[in-house]
């Protein structure tokens, strides 16, 4: 179903995207580029597929083996969580829909010629994230106590620790996490999806 491209021909993008005002848009815009050509029929050969997060997703688990399609993603979801789940299940491009028409025409570009394309905020939050978190064991299960709102004391208990080792953990959290506070910690970790 996917073309590959050579330097001088047009890519070809499909936009599938499932808001029918979005997708209009995202069609006028790229219509508009001299070395991008939308397909007007969605078995046309594409380059790379314009869609929303889910059918984007649904795209690639739903892939026959061997299937080269390059997905770009155009989404209001900009958590690091969604994001991360979305390259690790072979997303190709990832752009905010409030991007402007030119950081839509690099990313069809880029994802067309075999390139990934990550906004450039997200791709910061990203790399930010994954360096900063790596819990141990035990900072994943307090991690995973403090969530259901227990406190330092109950925790111990549960885990069979010392409040103070409790205490310590739960700095390393908000070391790791970035977070000031409990609710924060709980909150960022759900974001990043380690909850």
């Amino acid at each position: 179903m996917t073309t590959l491209y050579t330097p001088g021909t047009a890519i070809c993008a499909q936009v599938a995207h499932g808001n029918p005002l979005i997708r209009a848009g995202l069609a006028t815009f790229l219509a508009a580029c001299i070395d991008i050509t939308v397909a007007a029929t969605p078995d046309e050969r594409h380059d790379v597929v314009v869609t929303d997060y889910q059918d984007g997703l649904r795209r690639l688990q739903q892939a026959p083996p061997g299937w080269k399609g390059r997905v770009l993603i155009v989404t209001e979801q900009d958590r690091e969580w969604s994001v991360r789940t979305a390259v690790t299940s072979g997303v190709h491009g990832y752009v905010l829909q409030h991007c402007s028409q030119r950081e839509l025409e690099t990313a069809v570009r880029s994802v067309g010629r075999g390139l990934r394309y990550l906004t450039p905020t997200l791709d910061r939050c990203l790399a930010d994230g994954l360096s900063r978190v790596s819990l141990t064991g035990r900072e994943s299960d307090v991690l995973r106590l403090l969530a259901r709102g227990f406190c330092n004391k109950l925790i111990a208990r549960e885990l069979g620790i010392g409040v103070g080792t409790v205490k310590t953990h739960v700095k390393g959290l908000f070391d790791k996490l970035g977070a000031t506070a409990r609710t924060q910690a709980v909150v960022l970790a759900t974001e990043r999806g380690l909850i």
